[in-house]
């Protein structure tokens, strides 16, 4: 991908499944990656993956500014760390309204924070990169605080890419559809219990509604529109949220 070679990249919630894999299409490109997550896990991917690792909670805004200065220089900054839970409007019980703020601070704040500790490492030419949803574009019962925080998300997006333009960074979102992670399957179980149906007849459901057939995607299938929004091959686009959902959602 043209452009990527030597480029500056912060990959967060970059632990496993989607954060892992696209640190790995950054690392195969030739940047110069750094991953972070609030996961004890991430040193060891670290390490396997050749790169410095940071075990840090984005909502602590001491903690990312420490790690933001021992990272350095930024080119382009993926803000892919977030929470999904189950959070039906139902249930007043004191752990589901915990667990409601939790999704909206990690979601929402947590890339807010990230992303104002890394813009004074970032000069002309960089690149943010926001993983949002499909959830961002339609709804899910019962994943109130998940959906609004990917809505939120894109509305991010388009708002710091209108603040950051003058400054000649691009600020753009990544929507992925349903994607074979521990998060994903954990949300078609909960589905499942809440519906009394299998988590099986969910992934079923899921996969009727896309309009390429080939079962869930897996992590390596989606980095491709990370890989190019970073590269010079979209010097010219902002403030997009691209669905990348074998056609589930119509855009």
């Amino acid at each position: 991908m043209k452009g990527l070679s030597g480029k500056r990249v912060l990959v967060t919630g970059a632990s496993r499944g989607i954060g892992e894999a696209i640190a790995r299409a950054f690392i195969d490109a030739g940047a110069v990656v750094h991953i972070l997550a609030d996961d004890p896990a991430v040193t060891d991917v670290g390490a396997a993956l050749g790169v410095p690792a940071y075990h840090v909670d984005i909502t602590n805004e001491k903690a990312v500014s420490k790690a933001m200065e021992s990272i350095g220089p930024l080119d382009v900054l993926i803000n892919n760390a977030g929470l999904e839970r189950l959070t039906p409007i139902a249930d007043q019980s004191v752990e589901m309204l915990a667990t409601f703020r939790r999704v909206i601070d990690i979601n929402i704040n947590g890339t807010m924070i990230v992303t104002a500790f890394a813009l004074p490492h970032m000069a002309e030419g960089g690149c943010i990169i926001n993983t949002a949803s499909i959830w961002g574009r339609v709804a899910e019962p019962m994943f109130g605080a998940y959906v609004a925080s990917k809505h939120a998300t894109i509305a991010l997006t388009k708002t710091w890419a209108k603040e950051l333009g003058p400054q000649g960074i691009r600020v753009n979102a990544v929507c992925p559809g349903w994607v074979r992670t521990v998060a994903s399957i954990r949300s078609a179980r909960s589905i499942g219990v809440f519906t009394g149906r299998s988590e099986t007849a969910i992934i079923d459901d899921v996969m009727a509604a896309q309009a390429l057939k080939g079962g869930l995607m897996e992590p390596d299938d989606i980095t491709g529109p990370y890989l190019f929004l970073a590269s010079d091959h979209a010097a010219n686009i902002t403030g997009q949220a691209i669905g990348i959902d074998r056609g589930e959602v119509p855009w």
